[in-house]
């Protein structure tokens, strides 16, 4: 679309500064309000949105805050540490709030690009007995990532940055031989990754990079053979300079109010059977 304009330079000079003002304020809220274009127009600050511990404006102009203490304790955490570990239960919203973080540093131009993994197995499953192409394989595993960036990006901008690189979504082991710069990378599920292979991601860190570290001790789904990667991580890198480690639990949960009891059920139940497993015969 092309807007044109006719006018004295002075006038030109004001409505090229409105605009501008009002591609900020879209950019910042992903919303633009009548009101809100009026009061630009007319040169009243529009009506603040913004409070102390927005992350991100979801698509629909709705703030994303931390709701919970663990969750702003993992905003501060990345704000004071290049790396990150949050473990957690399902639902408690670290992937979510890391990915909000992410896209608050895109925004703010802190970083140019986002990257953001997951180990392909998962559930018992594995990609070379599943049908289709490599992307048809692949993307079952990633669409909880592309949830969450399509509730904070509008669709049009969300697939520019993915046609341009700026946005990457790729399985784990895409990630070899890489140098990772001007980047927050995360990676999801990392519960599900041998030793190997979160080494090699975590020593993918290049120049003015950041990443967090998503996991759920309680959802490891490798052969019982084999130990979770980020279980030996964790004990590795425990007071490592630049590191942090924040914990969620249930009461971080913050999906429907069931998904609280249905973890603690489980969790119940487990120890139950690890006790039972512990009674000498």
């Amino acid at each position: 679309n092309v807007i044109k304009v006719l006018g004295d330079e002075e006038e030109m000079c004001a409505f090229e500064e409105n605009i501008l003002k009002l591609e900020k304020y879209c950019a910042e809220y992903n919303q633009l309000k009548e009101e809100t274009i009026i009061d630009i127009i007319k040169g009243n600050a529009p009506q603040a949105e913004k409070s102390g511990n927005v992350i991100v404006f979801s698509v629909t102009g709705k703030p994303i805050i931390p709701r919970s203490e663990n969750q702003q304790r993992l905003v501060d955490a990345f704000r004071e540490h290049d790396m990150v570990f949050a473990i957690g239960p399902a639902g408690s919203g670290k992937t979510y709030t890391a990915i909000a973080l992410a896209v608050r540093a895109l925004k703010n131009k802190e970083i140019k690009k986002i990257i953001l993994s997951r180990p392909a197995v998962e559930a018992g499953e594995k990609l070379g007995f599943l049908p289709g192409d490599m992307k048809e394989k692949i993307d079952p595993y990633l669409q909880p990532l592309y949830d969450a960036l399509q509730d904070m990006i509008p669709a049009a901008k969300l697939q520019e940055y993915m046609d341009q690189n700026v946005i990457q979504i790729a399985p784990l082991a895409f990630m070899r031989g890489r140098t990772l710069n001007d980047a927050v990378v995360i990676l999801d599920e990392a519960q599900n990754t041998t030793s190997a292979q979160i080494k090699m991601f975590l020593t993918r860190m290049g120049i003015n990079t950041k990443m967090i570290v998503t996991g759920d001790m309680t959802q490891i789904d490798l052969p019982s053979s084999q130990v979770s990667g980020l279980v030996q991580a964790l004990r590795i890198l425990k007071g490592v300079k630049g590191i942090a480690f924040i914990e969620l639990n249930q009461k971080d949960i913050v999906r429907h109010k069931l998904v609280t009891r249905i973890v603690e059920a489980y969790d119940k139940y487990e120890k139950e059977q690890v006790k039972k497993k512990e009674v000498p015969l």
